[in-house]
């Protein structure tokens, strides 16, 4: 089973340093963390390291990918198709981007959407960037007045951009859920 999946646009590739720095992360975050090529992760992340305490009677061990894609230090063919449709981002967020990480969570109950939100803002810590997240119709006067947001847009589908802010006080919301 497939969970939520959120992506942070970068404007540029990050640099070894940084990558090394989201590998230490999620090294000491993770009960078990394989790096399968520079800069993409398979792990089973603690959610207690990100300060979730209620795991909704799942295992706190849940399983993530995190990937760093783009040209020249990941899958670039994933980074052109992933934003082949997308809206001209430079207006909304600054700049074009030009690399993305993705977080992909393995499961979708209730901590998996919390632990892929909270994971993702902890990445933004460490490497920048804008969260790109899919929305529902319901969801987007909620996540609007949120701190941190940087845009949203309607066309081709519902969006918001945001900071790592942004995702730590949506996931306070009550109801708080990713889309798929």
């Amino acid at each position: 089973m497939s969970g939520p999946v959120l992506v942070i646009e970068l404007a540029e590739a990050p640099s070894r340093a940084a990558i090394l720095r989201i590998h230490e992360f999620l090294v000491r975050s993770s009960v078990r963390c394989e790096e399968t090529r520079l800069g993409e992760y398979d792990v089973h992340i603690n959610a207690e390291s990100l300060g979730v305490t209620d795991t909704w009677g799942e295992d706190g061990r849940r399983p993530v990918l995190v990937s760093l894609v783009g040209p020249g230090v990941g899958d670039e063919a994933v980074f052109e198709a992933e934003h082949a449709d997308e809206v001209d981002q430079e207006p909304l967020i600054g700049f074009t981007p030009t690399h993305a990480v993705d977080i992909v969570a393995f499961c979708n109950s209730p901590v998996d959407h919390v632990v892929t939100a909270l994971l993702t803002a902890a990445v933004m810590d460490l490497i920048g960037g804008v969260a790109n997240v899919e929305l529902r119709e319901d969801q987007v006067p909620i996540v609007a007045g949120l701190p941190g947001i940087v845009a949203t847009v309607t066309d081709p589908w519902l969006a918001a951009y945001g900071s790592a802010d942004f995702l730590r006080a949506w996931v306070q919301q009550p109801g708080f859920r990713l889309l798929k």
